[in-house]
């Protein structure tokens, strides 16, 4: 015979409890939780890290970028890459995805597209090369990578040789050194792997003229704290490594007359500091100018 059993419950049947699938609310529901307890998107929490794609549900920010507010759009998850851009997206977490904007006036739109595509790609055009034979570092060749003034600024001539490796900033009134730019903005936003990559690639970039490499220099010091030396550094060796060509040039002498800058006692000092260790070594052996123009800088 067969003994036919019977379930106690429509409920309590075995194997036939639905399991209920997990909506995109769900996830926007945590989101709006940890919004709530001011918890900051992580490493752990965003895919996006590492270049990997955002979230399907991530809002669309929109940034106004520059005088002329141009428009960029972004992830939500990408841009918290960014300490700085993380806080502004968290303050406009209860606004409607089409209302999420963040205004950005003082930046520049050329920067700013390099620096929504290091957030993206880990990277920004010219992009760096590795040749592992000979351990050296180099950037891309790339040809269309010229950045032009914008159509409001086309009586602006370039003077220098390195037309690619700058940009015409509306805040300093003139060509200055693209890298230097997204290091600035980079310190701004709390992106300090981008800081280190645009200071590597300025590095790499030749043919600058003296007049772009001093205005350069002034926008470094006018956009970055004592604290953080790096970039001025690199500007103190850079003059003193090639101070032939700096004391023969008249727009030296002009901008050191015209002073406004912490820059220029940095360089004496660094010039001074330089001679000391030369004294201290003894002739034949020279010491690391970056080295003495970092702690000349801090």
């Amino acid at each position: 015979m067969f003994k036919r059993s019977f379930l106690s419950s429509s409920n309590d049947r075995v194997g036939k409890r639905k399991i209920s699938k997990r909506s995109f609310n769900d996830d926007a529901k945590m989101r709006m939780r940890a919004a709530i307890n001011n918890q900051t998107i992580t490493p752990d929490t965003s895919p996006s890290l590492g270049g990997a794609s955002p979230k399907l549900n991530s809002a669309i920010v929109t940034i106004s970028v520059g005088p002329d507010q141009r428009l960029f759009a972004a992830d939500e998850d990408v841009l918290s890459r960014s300490t700085w851009f993380s806080e502004a997206c968290r303050e406009q977490f209860f606004s409607s995805p089409g209302q999420r904007r963040i205004n950005l006036p003082d930046e520049d739109p050329i920067a700013f597209s390099a620096i929504l595509e290091y957030l993206y790609k880990g990277d920004y055009s010219p992009r760096l090369v590795h040749d592992r034979k000979r351990d050296t570092w180099s950037l891309e060749d790339v040809e269309d990578v010229t950045m032009t003034p914008r159509s409001n600024t086309t009586e602006k001539k370039f003077v220098g040789f390195n037309e690619s490796a700058t940009i015409f900033h509306a805040g300093a009134g003139d060509f200055i050194l693209r890298d230097t730019v997204i290091y600035c903005s980079a310190l701004r936003f709390g992106l300090p792997e981008l800081q280190r990559l645009a200071l590597r690639k300025q590095g790499l970039q030749s043919g600058i003229d003296v007049a772009t490499i001093l205005r350069s220099a002034r926008f470094a010091y006018a956009n970055t704290p004592p604290s953080d030396s790096r970039l001025r550094a690199h500007y103190l060796a850079l003059i003193i490594r090639s101070r032939k060509t700096f004391k023969r040039s008249g727009t030296m002498q002009q901008e050191m007359q015209r002073g406004d800058t912490q820059l220029f006692f940095d360089l004496f000092v660094a010039l001074c500091n330089h001679i000391d260790d030369l004294t201290e070594m003894g002739p034949g052996r020279s010491p690391a100018i970056g080295k003495t123009a970092a702690l000349s800088a801090m």
